[in-house]
């Protein structure tokens, strides 16, 4: 199916991205997130192109790879009864900065005089002030050394330059590079220009002229890195499609680990979070499992070796905690951000000790199970010392730092998403039900990694014993009894927030439900309050928060789905559970295959396509993991005894899904269902 149409093009190599118009070109305004990115600062604001003083016009453009994009233009005529004698092609290529080639071609039979001018400026913002719309505190320069244009900032002890450089006679100045060309009959003519970074070090731009073959942050090329994962076959070719493009994807975004040598993990999306996101990660590593193990096993292995260590207020920092997030600009160099890591999400360390569990008993990794055993106990002690806040057996968070810090610390991380029925915010801090079910789940598991993999009978007791007597006061406690569904939190009153959310679907993929309360939960998802016929919504509509273009209270989240459908699945309920796959997956059609962050929460009747959010990331990684974990659904993929096990259930649009090759302490295997629902 076509694609949405969008004003601007995204290439990205890890933490390096561009973003443009469809000319090719960049003018970014102060908020505007385009320009050459790397590491949390805007190389490059200014990126002009124009032939004779005219900003050519589009005749096509098209992403050929992640880390590419190709832009074909004609100067115009002036006149809608001659066509244009020249075209001009740009071809990009990103990764450590980027190399651009650049085309003019003759098409009459006379020569052809030509000025051809890029213009070239960067503001060196921190993302940060791009966000926020910030002054910058330093100073620019420019000037031109041996023939390379040299932009660059200064802040006392912070410098940042990007150099850029243009094969060809070029006149260089402070502005920009001037090819002066004389084209004969069907002439053409071209050139390189290469934009470098220099932060600490120089950047080394990974391509050079005519390259076309990935380099992406890791071991594998691209070609090995699809080879490697399981091969899907299905009737229903758009899942094909949405596959591959997941798995490319995953590859784009990620990047070195500077903390474990030749490893390297998934950034959270472009363009506001290319960089390590302890949530994402370990979300998207969950979701990738049977498809890309060692994504999970990088993940669990850095954040081990950033887990927190003492009680810093300023960025949330509690010894056992696990990260949410790291930053490398200019603001967490001043301290004028806590980003340098910043600690402040209440679900990263319980998702740490799910993601470790789950990853040693698919893999059989035992040995790095036993490795990570001290940091498993810190995070335990953790969710009981300083998670829990004030003893009353559930976890609660209110930031530390109330200036810079997360106001919200659980997924739903924007300030206004936990919200009363009637719209009015909840009194801090917050016990959000979903942190709960991920307590639960948190304690079993351990406590199965504790028994098998650690040899504590007596820490495998008691955590299953406070996981019993956690899932009893829950349901007792949440339990909104005249509505028939779980409150989204506990608030500084210990009131009942009593919204409808999509985070009662996260109970189930946790297990914390009693059986008497599943069918009323299951009820509210498959709605249409909550359901938009696309996938459940944040916040159902009727609720005094709802908004179908808020960022988490009426929006559909592509993860936020595969979770809910997972829950289902594990309660029995699979034809619901294929529904909700199936909308979403639907849904990526409409997204070039490339499901992105978020979308727009309207009924499915009204819209006929889904509709976008206008910030939302794309690729994004939970939503880019989105599909892998869907296709477990519906496979019914587990793990158990050191054994894949497949209990299949497809919607009545697919009739053949297969995986060939599932990795895992198996070896490989494969899995097929040919049966539809009848």
């Amino acid at each position: 199916m076509a694609s949405m149409a969008s004003d601007t093009i995204s290439i990205l190599d890890g933490s390096t991205f561009v973003v443009s118009d469809r000319r090719g070109d960049v003018d970014a305004g102060p908020d505007q997130p385009h320009g050459l990115f790397h590491r949390d600062t805007r190389f490059l604001s200014r990126w002009k192109l124009t032939v004779n003083g005219i900003a050519p016009d589009v005749l096509s453009t098209e992403n050929t790879e992640y880390f590419a994009a190709q832009f074909f233009l004609v100067p115009p005529s002036g006149t809608i009864y001659k066509n244009p004698y020249l075209s001009v092609q740009r071809k990009r290529l990103v990764g450590e900065g980027f190399h651009e080639d650049v085309t003019v071609l003759n098409h009459d039979n006379e020569p052809a005089t030509i000025e051809l001018r890029l213009e070239a400026g960067a503001d060196f913002a921190d993302l940060f002030e791009v966000k926020d719309a910030l002054a910058k505190k330093g100073e620019t320069y420019r000037e031109v050394r041996d023939g390379v244009l040299v932009l660059g900032y200064r802040r006392k002890d912070f410098v940042r330059e990007t150099h850029i450089s243009a094969g060809g006679r070029a006149d260089v100045s402070e502005d920009g590079f001037v090819f002066r060309l004389e084209l004969p009959p069907h002439g053409e003519w071209s050139t390189c220009v290469v934009v470098q970074p220099v932060a600490e070090q120089p950047c080394v731009v990974k391509y050079g002229h005519g390259e076309a073959k990935a380099k992406p942050n890791m071991k594998l090329s691209l070609a090995e890195w699809i080879e490697q994962a399981p091969e899907l076959e299905s009737d229903w070719d758009e899942l094909e499609h949405i596959f591959r493009q997941s798995l490319v994807d995953l590859a784009a975004l990620r990047f070195y680990s500077e903390i474990i040598p030749d490893t390297s993990l998934p950034a959270a999306g472009l363009p506001w979070f290319m960089t390590l996101f302890g949530r994402d990660s370990l979300i998207t590593s969950y979701q990738a499992l049977p498809f890309a193990p060692e994504l999970a096993r990088t993940t669990l292995r850095v954040l081990a070796a950033r887990q927190g260590t003492r009680v810093d207020d300023f960025r949330d920092e509690e010894p056992g905690r696990i990260l949410h997030e790291i930053r490398f600009g200019e603001l967490v160099h001043f301290g004028e951000r806590p980003h340098s890591p910043y600690f402040g999400a209440s679900d990263t360390t319980p998702l740490f000790l799910i993601l470790l569990e789950e990853y040693e008993r698919w893999s059989g990794d035992a040995a790095l199970a036993r490795q990570l055993e001290p940091n498993a106990r810190a995070a335990l002690e953790w969710i009981d010392r300083y998670g829990d806040r004030d003893g009353d057996g559930y976890v609660e968070y209110e930031r530390r730092n109330k200036e810079s810090g997360l106001e919200n610390q659980c997924w739903k991380d924007s300030w206004n998403s936990i919200l009363h029925r009637d719209g009015t915010l909840a009194a801090e801090p917050r016990a959000t039900c979903e942190l709960q079910g991920l307590v639960y789940d948190a304690k079993l598991r351990t406590a199965r990694l504790a028994r098998d993999v650690w040899d504590d009978e007596v820490l495998a007791d008691r955590l299953e014993h406070e996981a019993a007597r956690l899932k009893e006061r829950f349901n007792r406690d949440f339990w909104i009894d005249d509505r028939r569904f779980f409150a989204l939190a506990l608030d500084g009153e210990k009131r009942q927030v009593d919204s409808l959310t999509s985070n009662i679907g996260h109970l189930l993929w946790s297990g914390i439900v009693e059986d008497d309360k599943v069918a009323a939960v299951v009820e509210h998802l498959l709605g249409e309050r909550l359901f938009s016929g696309w996938g459940v919504r944040t916040m159902a509509v009727g609720e005094g928060g709802y908004n179908p273009i808020e960022y988490h209270n009426g929006t559909v989240w592509p993860h936020d789905n595969a979770f809910v459908a997972a829950g289902l699945a594990r309660y029995g309920y699979r034809e619901e559970a294929a529904r909700i796959a199936t909308a979403v997956l639907e849904a990526a059609t409409y997204f070039s295959y490339r499901l992105p962050e978020v979308f727009a929460g309207y009924e499915r009747e009204r819209t006929t396509v889904p509709v976008e959010y206008p910030t939302a990331s794309s690729p994004q990684a939970w939503a880019t993991g989105t599909p892998l974990l869907l296709i477990r659904v519906l496979l019914g993929l587990d793990a158990r005894d050191g054994d894949l096990a497949s209990d299949p259930f497809l919607p009545r649009s697919v009739r053949m899904l297969a995986l060939r090759g599932v990795p895992g302490a198996w070896g490989r295997r494969d899995v097929e269902s040919a049966v539809s629902v009848p």
